[in-house]
């Protein structure tokens, strides 16, 4: 989904030129970067109409792209550093939101933060002039929730560390509070600002005691406007060093953060692509499911650093207006030249 600015492609740090073979087809192992796909799209934009059929290799290449794009339904979107970094929004983000609906495509916001519900995420985001809606809000604290929902039995009691967000994902799932930590049938740990020995020591005692360990997340760190802080992966630490036990983790990179956000939105890994801007855990752990990946540099991980990975994102963009130009263009480009649109 990327027309008029299109172009070829760095495969894996080695220089492939996806033009010359007219056999191409792209999957979940190919990469692109934006200056490729706005040369290729140029090139076919400014041919005119009767001297296409003179680039044959480069219309293949650009349909092999449309008719896997075509094929995704949903966006799934990391927050912090992809559409704001701390309250301010970032640039491109309005526009590539107004397009994205613009073609039917829907929008999910799947964020490793457990901290807030998805009531607050919606205020934050309308305080950035985004609309969004609570179903539209995945954290990890909803995606553990979920899990749990499907895995344990309603009522089972619960040791918990976290904040608003840990909390109202268990009580609105008809989890409850342990009475003491021998009763708890699991430990939920999340990120905690109000972490204190006490928390530690009760829920050590019920992961002792046989309560399942289970992590919203294993982000070492934590963003703040200070800087980077202790996050819930540095608490899920200490409790594995105090137990000797290895929690579940059910946010990205891992599996059960991506199957929720499918399960929710009744989609497959190939009708969703996933957009962030930490390789380690929004990229790597789409991409072991087979999701379309696309790598923004406007967060944690630098374009040199997206480039110099041994598999790479099947897109890499500094910004979200290099993302928006080559999902519009290329729906533009193969809309003028009678290929199938993606609205399907």
């Amino acid at each position: 989904m990327a027309g008029v600015r299109i172009g070829l492609a760095v495969f894996f740090g080695h220089l492939f030129w996806a033009m010359a073979d007219p056999n191409f087809t792209f999957s979940t192992r190919d990469t692109f970067q934006f200056a490729d796909l706005r040369d290729l799209v140029q090139r076919l934009a400014g041919t005119p109409e009767s001297a296409l059929e003179d680039l044959e290799t480069e219309l293949h290449t650009c349909r092999a792209i449309q008719d896997q794009m075509r094929q995704v339904k949903a966006v799934l979107l990391d927050m912090d550093g992809v559409i704001y970094r701390g309250d301010e929004r970032l640039a491109g983000v309005l526009d590539f939101l107004d397009y994205v609906n613009s073609v039917e495509r829907r929008i999910l916001y799947v964020t490793n933060n457990a901290t807030r519900t998805p009531a607050m995420f919606v205020d934050k985001l309308q305080t950035m002039g985004i609309e969004a809606r609570e179903d539209q809000i995945l954290t990890s604290a909803e995606a553990t929730g979920g899990w749990m929902a499907r895995h344990l039995p309603t009522g089972s009691k619960v040791q918990l560390i976290g904040e608003a967000g840990v909390w109202s994902a268990m009580l609105s799932r008809g989890f409850r509070p342990a009475n003491k930590p021998q009763d708890a049938d699991c430990v939920v740990v999340g990120m905690d600002f109000h972490l204190d020995y006490r928390k530690c020591a009760l829920a050590t005692l019920a992961i002792n005691a046989g309560a399942s360990f289970i992590g919203t997340n294993e982000d070492p760190t934590f963003p703040s406007e200070e800087g980077e802080i202790p996050g819930a992966g540095s608490i899920i630490a200490l409790l594995r060093t105090a137990t000797g036990k290895d929690p579940m983790v059910i946010g990205k990179p891992y599996p059960g953060m991506f199957e929720e956000a499918m399960a929710r939105l009744g989609l497959v890994a190939h009708e969703c692509i996933m957009v962030g801007d930490r390789y380690e855990t929004d990229i790597q752990g789409a991409q072991e499911l087979e999701m379309w990946t696309a790598g923004i540099c406007t967060g944690v991980t630098t374009f040199e650093q997206f480039q110099a990975l041994d598999r790479k994102p099947n897109f890499i963009f500094r910004d979200m207006t290099e993302f928006l130009h080559v999902f519009r263009d290329l729906d533009l480009f193969c809309a003028d030249h009678n290929v199938d649109s993606p609205r399907k």
